[in-house]
Order: structure tokens, then C-alpha cells, then sequence
């Protein structure tokens, strides 16, 4: 009877795999297809010459890192980042505290992600309305202007998943609003704010649409980001540059997220 019992469970566990095979068959293999393996290829061909095809070694990497256009992107771009997402996350964690208060927000939750919601031409054209002059604060405004929105829809949904006996809590012992929000709320938007941080990383990358419709290809030095250089190098046909800079950059958002990831889980060990 055991034996029996055995055997069932053990085909209702072999079910149960090729089950999850079947269904995570068809993500893995487009990811092998259309992110790995194009990659891959990029990879190999940071290492060869455009025309040729000939084996260089990094005689490529040379070339970018000592490229004063790729300096000046990867400074500007990396500016860009390191103002624009601080700003983003405190502006949408402020609101979202004020916001957070009022009882109905349904109507003015759909009104954040308007923004989002309009075509970037449209947005190009409202910028080039309110900023007379193009540079680096308007970009950043724009950005800020874009992307407000999803961040306080989940700043607001970080705030309602805090338990309420926590902060009952620290009230009954005397905690006011300030250490309240230090020492029990900020702790438990943790999650929240990882989520931010990574979407807005990576949006900090589009950011490119807007400037490259105002200025075009070669706008002002202060705006002069990492895409308008893979842009000129691609109409240029200049792909082993491109393909060591690819290497280069994906490489540095590779280590960036695995330390954030680190450090992130760093107290829960």
C-alpha cells in the first residue's frame, strides 16, 4: 500500500515539473534568444574590427575610454542620475505623506500617471513652452515632471500596507510624528523604495527621447548624454565602438544592481 502511495506522489511531483518546464520553456527561450545570445554577439564583437572582422583585443576599449565625447556622456549621464532619481524619490515620498491623508485619492491617482500617459513629442512641445533655455535643470525638471506620478502611487501603496498597530504603537509610547516616521514607517517602506530606486534608474535612461527631439543629435555639453553618443556612433557605422562601450556600460549597470542587491539584504542576514 505504501508503494503505491509512493508512486503516485512521485508522478504527481514528475507532473508537477514538466508542468513548470512547459510554462517557463517559452520566457527562457526568448530571453536566450533575443537578450543572451544578442549580447553575446555584442561581446564578440567588441573585440573585432568593423570592416574586417579581424581580431583587436581591446584595442576598442582603448579607443572608448580615451574618447572625450564618451568622458563627457558618462560624466553628464551619470550627473543626470545621481540628481535627478534623489530628488524624484524624496519629492514623491514627501507628497505621498501629505497625500496619504485624505481620505478619497482615486480621482487624483489616475491625474499622476497623466503625464506618463502623453506621447514624448507632446512632452517636448510643453517643455519647450514653460523652459526657454535648454539645459541640465529643464532636463531635470522634465524628468521629475514624467515620472512623479508612478512614484506616488507607490510611495501611497508602501504607506497603506504599514500597519496601523505599529504606529499606534509608538504613539502610546510617546513617539511623536517625526520619530514615528523615522523609526517605524521608513523601515517598513523599505521595499517600496528599492522598487523606486531601480525603476527610476532605469528610466533616468529615456530621458534621451526629450533631449534628442529638442537639441538633436549634438546638444549642449551639460545635456550631453551616453545615448546621443551610441546614436551617433550607430549613423556613423562605428560598431566596434559601440559594442565595446555596450560591453562597458552593461558591465557597470550589472555591478551596480548586484551592490545595491547586497546591500540592501545586507541587514536581514
Amino acid at each position: 500500500m505504501k508503494s503505491k502511495v509512493s508512486v503516485k506522489k512521485r508522478k504527481i511531483h514528475r507532473r508537477k515539473q514538466r508542468a513548470f518546464v512547459c510554462f517557463l520553456f517559452p520566457s527562457l527561450a526568448g530571453v536566450i534568444v533575443f537578450v543572451l545570445l544578442p549580447f553575446i554577439d555584442v561581446i564578440r564583437r567588441s573585440f573585432m574590427t568593423v570592416m574586417s572582422g579581424l581580431f583587436v583585443g581591446i584595442e576598442n576599449y582603448k579607443k572608448v575610454i580615451h574618447n572625450q565625447a564618451f568622458a563627457l556622456a558618462v560624466k553628464n549621464t551619470i550627473h543626470f542620475t545621481g540628481t535627478a532619481i534623489p530628488l524624484l524619490v524624496v519629492i514623491g515620498l514627501v507628497a505621498s505623506m501629505a497625500l496619504s491623508k485624505l481620505k478619497d485619492t482615486r480621482v487624483i491617482k489616475s491625474l499622476y500617471l497623466f503625464p506618463m500617459a502623453m506621447p514624448t513629442a507632446t512632452v517636448v512641445i510643453v517643455w519647450r513652452m514653460f523652459f526657454y533655455k535648454q539645459d541640465f535643470d529643464s532636463l531635470v525638471a522634465s524628468y521629475l515632471w514624467k515620472n512623479i506620478g508612478y512614484t506616488l502611487i507607490l510611495w501611497l501603496a508602501g504607506i497603506a500596507a504599514i500597519p496601523r498597530e505599529f504606529v499606534e504603537a509608538a504613539h502610546v509610547d510617546g513617539a511623536g510624528w517625526f520619530r514615528c516616521f523615522i523609526y517605524v514607517k521608513l523601515p517598513c517602506l523599505k521595499g517600496s523604495l528599492y522598487t523606486i530606486i531601480i525603476l527610476s534608474f532605469l528610466n533616468s535612461f529615456k530621458i534621451y527621447r526629450e533631449a534628442y527631439l529638442v537639441a538633436g543629435s549634438y546638444p549642449g555639453q551639460d545635456i550631453y548624454l551616453l545615448q546621443h553618443i551610441f546614436n551617433n556612433w550607430y549613423i556613423n557605422l562605428e560598431f566596434d565602438k559601440l559594442a565595446a562601450a555596450t560591453v562597458i556600460v552593461g558591465l557597470f549597470l550589472f555591478v551596480f544592481i548586484i551592490l545595491l542587491n547586497l546591500f540592501w539584504n545586507s541587514d536581514k542576514k
